[in-house]
């Protein structure tokens, strides 16, 4: 293993080593093994390892633990690794057995379904009793490999956390807790199996899996609902089964660098430190929405048995310490997609694109180099022509799937409902990337007025307003506002806001006899962000804007779409299964100074 990794290139390099070697061969392939075992934090809990702490300043992370009765202090090096291949992990100690020590796992592929993984040690003592000690601890170590890595196997059946440790007993008043929130949700007629798996999960699953309760992630593992699943953990959450947490995530490591308990206390900026950058807030994946156990069912803590830096940052492909002069050429297990290239906590980027080019990548330190096509797996040489220390990253450009963000939960009719209370800080603007704005506005209401008087045409406005509601939120929306006898929705997917659209001019269309309300709805679809008003959660920009001037375009029973939802994959092809009549038409925007396609649908 010195060979591959000498001696010669680490930061502390003195004394003479202590080093150990073993290796596994096991029936799986290298990257579902990758998975597996970069969550060192969770098997050195199997193996019997004590906590750590880790306090990042100034983007170096200096951590503690105890082990063998005696306190060990450390500067935590950032890793090296290259995914599906190998990592590197070192440290430089300040107090405790060892002066550096070093853990290599390297993965080689044996055939199509078995791989074998070597394991390295490699320790630099303190003194004659720091090589004693490490002498006496390692073969136990060694022994407790074989032991967990079976187990970490065995325990890959889906749905199950591999190395997952029972939860501690709840106590009498915490189960009793647990069950009246559990009938009270079954009673209110929340689904059945999303309620009974979030509170068995939440009695009973390992701490280090609900510290942070990914909604999204759980509703794939159980194969529940996504809706079903949010709808219950917000009646939850309100219930005090569940915490709600409004996470601040680096852009660059994308870990949480801060937790506001509510919406209202995120702030503008947010920082890293471990990564040592300071960042906005206000863009569409600076914030997530996760959830966490309420204490008073049991306290989960904040655990680390390892840093674990690729398992935190699984979006990383190869993270590599290069000192100046130095220069190395590494293959890698990259599939097709686009990925990003950076130097540390630099804000310049370069990208490639991998799959069907050719050829490999040659990326001096001193600048980033043009964007290209490449091969799958393809060999990466990096060169540091610099006279300082560089850290060469290249990272997927896809965000995980896991993540609920704010667009998600402000379109959910359920949470405007239910947390009316959260608003966001008067200084403080979300993105909400891409939303789909519906208006509907009720036709002739001048003369409704006349008619009816005031008294009972309020009565008959907010009667249509609950029925407004209704459909909105049965097709995947949510009302942001209403405005006099006008309503604003917004919606993730502009199919569902057409549809939302269609039926509220169903349960309004002419046949109706019980009341006189017909509307006109009119829908755009961009980029928005969520601000605060009148203590609301509300959206703003060009795109609400314009989504608001186009119903001057259609009259009763008629929906004014613009050119971007019309372009949106699937809405032509839903409108004419539909069979909508569509008439393309122009519109005077005075606002753009131009005058814009717009597309009326009638029945």
């Amino acid at each position: 293993m010195s060979s591959l990794h000498p001696w010669a290139d680490e930061p502390v390099a003195a004394g003479r080593p202590l080093e150990w070697l073993w290796h596994h061969d096991l029936a799986i392939q290298p990257r579902d093994l990758w998975d597996l075992v970069i969550d060192t934090s969770r098997f050195n809990r199997a193996l019997g390892l004590s906590r750590m702490q880790f306090t990042p300043v100034d983007g170096v992370l200096h951590g503690t633990g105890v082990n063998g009765r005696v306190r060990h202090e450390w500067v935590e090096v950032p890793w090296d690794w290259v995914a599906g291949r190998y990592l590197v992990s070192r440290r430089i100690y300040s107090k405790g057995f060892p002066l550096f020590s070093r853990v290599i796992y390297r993965l080689e592929p044996i055939d199509d379904e078995h791989t074998r993984l070597w394991v390295y040690f490699g320790w630099i003592p303190r003194g004659w009793l720091g090589r004693l000690a490490l002498k006496i601890g390692m073969p136990s170590i060694k022994r407790g490999y074989h032991e967990v890595v079976a187990e970490m196997l065995a325990a890959r059946a889906p749905g199950q956390s591999p190395l997952a440790r029972p939860a501690p007993q709840l106590s009498l008043d915490a189960r009793v807790r647990v069950a009246t929130v559990r009938e009270s949700l079954e009673r209110d007629g929340l689904p059945a199996d999303p309620v009974a798996r979030l509170s068995n999960y939440v009695s009973t699953a390992d701490d280090m899996d609900v510290y942070r309760i990914q909604l999204l992630r759980m509703a794939r593992t159980w194969n529940v609902d996504e809706e079903d699943l949010l709808r219950t953990a917000l009646q939850a959450t309100r219930a005090g089964l569940l915490d709600m947490s409004w996470d601040v995530v680096c852009p660059h490591c994308r870990g949480v660098s801060g937790e506001a308990r509510t919406l209202g206390d995120v702030p503008v900026r947010g920082s890293c430190g471990v990564c040592h950058i300071d960042f906005d807030t206000d863009s569409d994946r600076a914030l997530e929405i996760t959830f966490h156990v309420h204490p008073s069912i049991r306290a989960v803590p904040k655990v680390y048995y390892c840093s674990a830096e690729p398992s935190s940052k699984r979006h990383i492909e190869l993270q590599q310490r290069l000192a100046p002069g130095q220069s190395r050429t590494l293959a890698t297990s990259m599939v097709a997609g686009s990925y990003r290239l950076r130097k540390g906590a630099s804000k310049e980027y370069a990208f490639i694109e991998v799959g069907d080019g050719a050829g490999s990548l040659t990326w001096p330190a001193s600048e980033l180099p043009d964007a290209v096509r490449l091969a799958l797996e393809p060999t990466v040489e990096l060169v540091n022509d610099t006279d300082d220390e560089q850290m060469f990253v290249i990272e997927n450009v896809d965000w995980t799937e896991d993540a609920l963000r704010p667009a998600r939960l402000f379109n959910f009719q359920e949470f405007r409902d239910l947390f009316s209370e959260e608003y966001i800080a008067t200084d403080v603007q979300l993105s909400v990337g891409e939303q789909s704005i519906l208006f509907t506005d009720i036709v002739g209401s001048t003369r409704f007025y006349i008619d009816r008087g005031d008294p009972g045409a309020f009565m008959e406005v907010k009667k249509h307003f609950v029925e407004v509601y209704e459909l909105v939120g049965r097709h995947h929306g949510a009302v942001v506002k209403t405005i006099g006898d006008a309503c604003m929705a917004s919606f993730s997917n502009p199919i569902d806001a057409v549809a939302a659209a269609r039926a509220i001019h169903d349960c309004f269309c002419a046949g109706r006899d019980d009341t006189p309300i017909r509307v006109r709805a009119s829908i755009n679809t961009g980029p928005c962000i969520a601000v605060r008003l009148n203590s609301n959660i509300d959206y703003f920009g060009t795109t609400v804007n314009l989504a608001a001037k186009l119903q001057a375009c259609v009259g009763a029973g008629e929906i004014a779409l613009s050119q971007a939802t019309y372009d949106k994959p699937g809405v032509r092809e839903y409108l004419a299964q539909q069979g909508a009549d569509v008439e393309s038409l122009d519109f005077e925007a005075r606002a753009l100074g131009e005058t814009i396609p717009v597309y009326r649908v009638g029945a």
